[in-house]
């Protein structure tokens, strides 16, 4: 797991040699932190929009980009049949040791034959997806792991907030060809960095109409406190 820079700080956390967070460093040029024993919480300190999503799941779970799994223990928990997703090594192995019954190891795209009432993606689980147009892909995917009536929950949030804003309300955005919430960012811990990676934070209008064009119903079920918001997806059977 020498590179599994994410999954090794949870690890370490897990079996009780926590000494400190990682780093994080994105293209916005801005530096920031994610204090590892926050990816542990309960489900009572979780923000509301993750409260929300969690209490809307139902029938089968897939909870991919799982992380430490507090969302599927809390699903467990709450007697549902819920299935752990990650690529991260470090992360599959604590959710066994936290005791989560069904943990896969993949990444998002190999992921197949199988099928759920719920696709669950928090903490801006859709930044897996990279770049705008890698929509399609995402969506397709996300046809073939949902069963008839089954619904897909993911929140983002509206990165517009970063830009700085002019007398009229409106924001200086930089002149390039990608979207403003295409971000790249490395991780840090322990003096070992990942490689630079493509995330994507979309707002609700384009989130919607991408969904729409792939023939998905959107839906904003709830807006948080600072541009972030938790939408439902279900796809359009007429």
């Amino acid at each position: 797991m020498e590179n599994d820079i994410f999954g090794n700080a949870i690890l370490d956390y897990q079996l009780g040699s926590y000494t400190e967070d990682i780093k994080t460093y994105s293209s916005l040029d801005e530096e920031d932190v994610i204090p590892v024993p926050y990816l542990f919480r309960k489900f009572k300190v979780m923000p509301s929009l993750e409260q929300r999503a969690l209490k809307l799941c139902k029938g089968r779970v897939l909870d991919i980009g799982c992380g430490a799994g507090s969302h599927s223990l809390y699903l467990q928990e709450k007697g549902l049949d819920v299935t752990a997703l990650d690529h991260s090594p470090g992360a599959v192995e604590v959710c066994k040791l936290r005791g989560i019954k069904k943990v896969v190891r993949s990444d998002f795209y190999d992921f197949k034959n199988q099928t759920f009432d719920t696709l669950l993606m928090l903490m801006n689980g859709i930044g897996i997806v990279g770049e705008l147009k890698y929509l399609d892909q995402f969506f397709t995917h996300i046809k073939t792991l949902l069963k008839p009536g089954g619904q897909l929950l993911i929140d983002s949030s509206d990165i517009i907030y970063m830009f700085e804003e002019d007398e009229d309300g409106g924001y200086w955005i930089p002149d390039t060809e990608n979207y403003y919430g295409e971000v790249t960012f490395t991780m840090e811990y322990k003096k070992q960095k990942t490689k630079e990676l493509a995330w994507l934070y979309i707002d609700y209008n384009t989130l919607q109409r991408a969904a729409q064009s792939s023939n998905f119903n959107c839906e904003l079920v709830s807006e948080g406190e600072h541009y972030d918001y938790l939408a439902k997806l279900t796809l359009n059977l007429q």
